[in-house]
């Protein structure tokens, strides 16, 4: 029996600049729900990639002294480096100057102009290069672009449009009886309100103006429109229209995750291509929200992005990762500070989980170094805290097919949390001064020995480092290759009792040193984060 899968992809990101944390957000959310999918024996493919044509790049590269060509070539050594730093373990990553993706850019084209649903005409209006995107006058926003708030110019220019007008009512229909293909609601709201009551006009869909693109079959003097262009990538990625295995087998998407600012482009237009080319639309599109910085959203332009190489660097991947999908709903827009993130790293990882499993593992070690007695006396508060496990193991399959990635961290600290107090609650030191109380002593040791085992499946989506370093001195991993494979499975988490009298703890390093945020803060104000 083959294998259910899941195909998620992250928006192919513009390699003007450097990456910044806010794009990192959206890759390690999805790498996160990738991870997890994984875990429960989905046939995954994460795609994500680089949108390498459009004005300005050109601008860029030629500000540099580079051919545009050159320019990414050297910028996508840098995104990948990224990504790997960040361990996000992608299945394709995609460059729209792949010579695959452009030709089946232009065969894309030439059925749509074949078809009708591309024409010749002549684009009078207003573009904002900064964003590769087309303005009529009603559009601007105090005459700047609505997106990013920046000039725009005045263009004409003979231009190819494509037919999104005529599939108005079917897009109106789509957001009307598949209520789920746009999340979070409030983003469908959006794309409604703003878009579909007011009508859409036909779409420019080419430039003749620069060069910097996928020259068009049917008129080599006129590109692609890089949106376009861009957006193909989702199917070319898979092997559309030539190569037809990859994308039978993974097509529709199950989800597509962007930033909320290009949702237009993806809930409205890239249907629109897909219903005229008689394709499946994904299942979703959800628009998560920005990660704002002193008030605004993140932007090289406006000197106000972090640079996630040296967060990573000072305070290790696995707290960056945890905090960006702890602190924000994801959906939401969210308040990024350094000081919020080492306030966050003290709080839950080294206070909660690092002390927790610090606890466990040294009164183990002192009590039962051999491993633990078969005798061992449970009671009722044993009971409870299994209970709570059990019921954590519902709730964070539940929030994590949302995608609600805080809501999934928060159920589970809701049990370290509650682990820690039942450790107040037993007295475990006072237990260990009595022979006798030695079965019961074992009972509660065991007990949160198998919680802590249970807690490192369930993070491992989210972080990279820490669940191995928590069954080492669990002793999980000592015993044995498949046994440790056996007990990280994302099934071995749902159930009780699975941790061996036999495993011998082994007292480890703290998983996450406590930082001294008031003199961090302090280094950090002499540090460029940029």
């Amino acid at each position: 029996m083959s294998r259910q899968t899941y195909y998620i992809t992250t928006p192919i990101y513009y390699p003007s600049d450097d990456l910044h944390i806010g794009h990192a957000y959206c890759s390690i959310a999805a790498d996160t729900m990738a991870k997890y999918k994984r875990m429960r024996n989905y046939d995954v493919y994460l795609l994500t990639g680089t949108d390498e044509h459009g004005q300005k790049i050109e601008r860029v590269a030629r500000e540099r002294g580079l051919e545009p060509q050159e320019f990414v070539d050297g910028m996508v050594v840098k995104i990948k480096d990224l990504w790997e730093l960040m361990h996000v373990d992608y299945d394709g990553f995609i460059r729209t100057t792949d010579p695959q993706h452009v030709t089946a850019v232009q065969e894309i084209f030439s059925k749509l102009y074949e078809k009708g649903d591309i024409y010749e005409g002549v684009y009078e209006g207003w573009y904002c290069t900064p964003c590769e995107s087309f303005w009529t006058e009603s559009q601007l926003v105090d005459g700047l672009c609505p997106d990013c708030h920046r000039p725009v110019e005045k263009t004409s220019e003979k231009s190819y449009f494509f037919r999104l007008s005529k599939y108005e009512e079917r897009l109106k229909d789509l957001f009307r009886e598949q209520k789920d293909f746009v999340e979070p609601a409030s983003r469908a709201n959006e794309m409604i309100n703003n878009f579909l009551k007011a009508g859409l006009d036909d779409l420019a869909v080419s430039r003749s103006n620069f060069s910097w693109g996928i020259p068009l079959p049917f008129d080599p003097d006129s590109i692609a429109y890089v949106w376009v262009d861009a957006l193909c990538n989702y199917i070319t990625a898979l092997g559309y229209p030539n190569e037809p295995e990859k994308f039978d087998h993974y097509w529709p998407a199950d989800v597509h995750l962007v930033g909320k600012e290009i949702m237009r482009f993806h809930s409205l237009i890239w249907p629109a291509l897909l219903m005229a080319l008689e394709l499946p639309l994904p299942k979703k599109v959800f628009g998560h929200g920005w990660l704002l910085f002193e008030g605004g959203k993140m932007s090289k332009s406006k000197g106000n992005v972090v640079d996630p190489v040296i967060l990573v660097e000072r305070y290790g991947l696995d707290a960056i990762r945890y905090f960006l999908l702890r602190e924000f709903p994801f959906g939401s827009d969210g308040n990024y500070s350094t000081e919020a993130l080492l306030k966050r790293s003290n709080s839950d990882l080294s206070n909660d989980l690092g002390n927790l499993l610090s606890r466990v593992v040294a009164m183990i070690t002192q009590s039962f170094p051999e491993g633990f007695p078969s005798e061992k006396d449970f009671a009722e508060l044993d009971a409870e805290l299994t209970q709570m496990a059990d019921g954590t193991a519902v709730k964070v399959e539940k929030h994590f097919e949302k995608m609600e990635f805080s809501l999934v961290l928060e159920a589970i600290w809701r049990l370290i949390g509650q682990s820690n107090k039942y450790i107040d609650l037993t007295t475990p030191w006072i237990l260990a001064k009595e022979e006798a109380s030695r079965p019961r002593l074992a009972a509660v040791l065991y007990t949160l020995a198998d919680v802590l085992r249970r807690v490192s499946v369930w993070i491992s989506p989210f972080m990279v480092y820490t669940p191995e370093k928590m069954r080492e001195q669990l002793g999980i991993s000592a015993a044995g290759a498949e046994i440790e494979e056996e007990l990280s499975s994302w099934d071995s988490a749902a159930k009780a009792g699975l941790y061996q009298d036999d495993f011998r703890v082994q007292k480890g390093k703290p998983l996450f040193p406590r930082i001294d945020v008031e003199a961090e803060l302090a280094a950090i104000e002499k540090l460029d984060l940029s």
